[in-house]
């Protein structure tokens, strides 16, 4: 795996991004941010969940003003998310957020990002220049291509935050494609020193959106890029944050929470695996602490993987063997598989 690429570090909060520290998973709150109890809510549910920091849509100036309250009761730091109007970005570091994401293809007035980017250093708030491909500019030449036009449009506003002596900056290219993205990102991060926040945006429903966001962003972390992440999925945020940790522990990255192996069943099996290792992965749900569960069906690969797991099941007719840090400590009835993984699994 190539080394990582280490970015300057600004902080977010009290969360430190680039320069080397974990990567941090991101979500954004699905609720009207008018609603200032229920956006609370969400935001400490997501605290909980293992977010590290969340971002909110403020359309309007009534959002802006709820920001406040919520700020003050939040957990975990702020970014206020503008589009189309800089006022909001005022009225939001006048708040207290910890962070702005501007998108340069709706704000692009150099004296209108100028005061947002003044406002912003004097509070010492860092600003993500967040381009989305749906939302550039046109381009300036008919052989530019959606990346390269991309990467202009940040390194632009890039020129006009340092123009001010800015450097609290974070960048993100997204792009529903994820060739797209991946050839964006590339580009820019040979360019700049700041940190790269990752996602494909407007992914979809967990189904598809689940593998185009491993695919881009797997990728891209595995090439060395990547200091902060959100998977956007027409879904729970709760399940943005719960993706987003897999990708990072699947690529060996951040071990937080447990990891499920499981097989995938075929004619060998003579338990009922399938509901099984779903009832075990709810279970699992609660849990922080990063250990490994094998739920297995034959004795094929059950046994070497039970042992390689913290704790395991490897089925056979009607039973199955329960190992413990890689011992056998049972052999029990299909009937009491669940309970007896799951006692053993509280007990870590």
């Amino acid at each position: 795996m190539p080394a990582r690429r280490i970015s300057k570090a600004i902080h977010i909060g009290t969360v430190q991004v680039g320069g080397g520290a974990p990567i941090s998973v991101q979500s954004m709150t699905k609720t009207d941010t008018r609603d200032v109890k229920a956006t609370i809510r969400q935001i400490k549910e997501l605290a909980d969940c293992g977010c590290e920091i969340v971002r909110l849509a403020v359309p309007d100036s009534e959002a802006a003003d709820a920001l406040s309250v919520i700020k003050q009761n939040a957990p975990i730091p702020l970014v206020a998310d503008i589009h189309f109007d800089h006022r909001l970005a005022l009225k939001a570091l006048a708040a207290g957020v910890d962070g702005l994401r501007l998108n340069p293809g709706n704000i692009s007035e150099r004296e209108k990002i100028s005061e947002v980017v003044v406002a912003a250093k004097e509070r010492q708030v860092p600003i993500r220049i967040g381009v989305n491909a749906g939302s550039l500019p046109q381009a300036t030449s008919s052989k530019q291509t959606i990346p390269e036009l991309m990467v202009a449009v940040a390194m632009r506003h890039i020129k006009l935050l340092e123009d001010h002596d800015f450097d609290l900056i974070k960048v993100s290219l997204k792009a529903f494609d994820v060739l797209t993205t991946i050839a964006a990102y590339e580009t820019i991060a040979t360019k700049i020193p700041y940190p790269l926040h990752l996602g494909i945006t407007e992914a979809g429903t967990p189904r598809s959106g689940i593998i185009r966001s491993a695919a881009g962003i797997g990728t891209l972390l595995y090439i060395g890029l990547g200091d902060t992440l959100r998977v956007s999925l027409t879904a729970s945020p709760h399940e943005e944050v719960s993706v987003g940790y897999e990708i990072l522990k699947s690529m060996e990255l951040r071990q937080r929470g447990p990891v499920l192996v499981s097989c995938p069943t075929c004619g060998r099996c003579e338990v009922d695996i399938i509901p099984l290792a779903e009832k075990v992965s709810q279970a699992l749900q609660t849990i922080s602490k990063p250990i490994r569960v094998a739920v297995m069906g034959c004795v094929v690969n059950g046994p070497g993987e039970a042992k390689d797991a913290d704790i395991g099941i490897a089925c056979g007719k009607g039973k199955a063997i329960l190992f413990k840090k890689g011992e056998q400590v049972a052999i029990v009835p299909e009937e009491d598989i669940l309970e007896n993984l799951l006692q053993g699994i509280e007990t870590l």
